[in-house]
């Protein structure tokens, strides 16, 4: 999806509105297209943290990473976490 400039200007414009952004294993190379990671902490599958961290976010090895409106996981079986997760950022919690 990151190949497409209307999908990476979605990303960007919804996190700038502060909507909550989600992401997990490799969804993190849309986080590095669309900008919004530099300064944050967040995490990934593994092969792309060196991705994540040269686009500036400061990687966490946790199964769910929250920082303000960005919400990220590594792996499959960390989506209980993960969707908890997102579930209290959509309760404003």
């Amino acid at each position: 999806m990151r190949r497409y400039p209307a999908m990476v200007k979605l990303v960007r414009e919804a996190f700038e509105q502060g909507k909550v952004i989600a992401a997990i294993c490799h969804a993190g190379w849309m986080l590095c297209s669309a900008g919004i990671v530099k300064g944050k902490n967040a995490t990934c599958f593994q092969s792309i943290k060196d991705d994540l961290v040269n686009a500036g976010a400061l990687y966490v090895d946790k199964e769910v990473v929250r920082d303000g409106n960005l919400i990220t996981s590594r792996v499959p079986t960390d989506l209980p976490a993960f969707c908890r997760e997102i579930i209290a950022a959509l309760e404003g919690k």
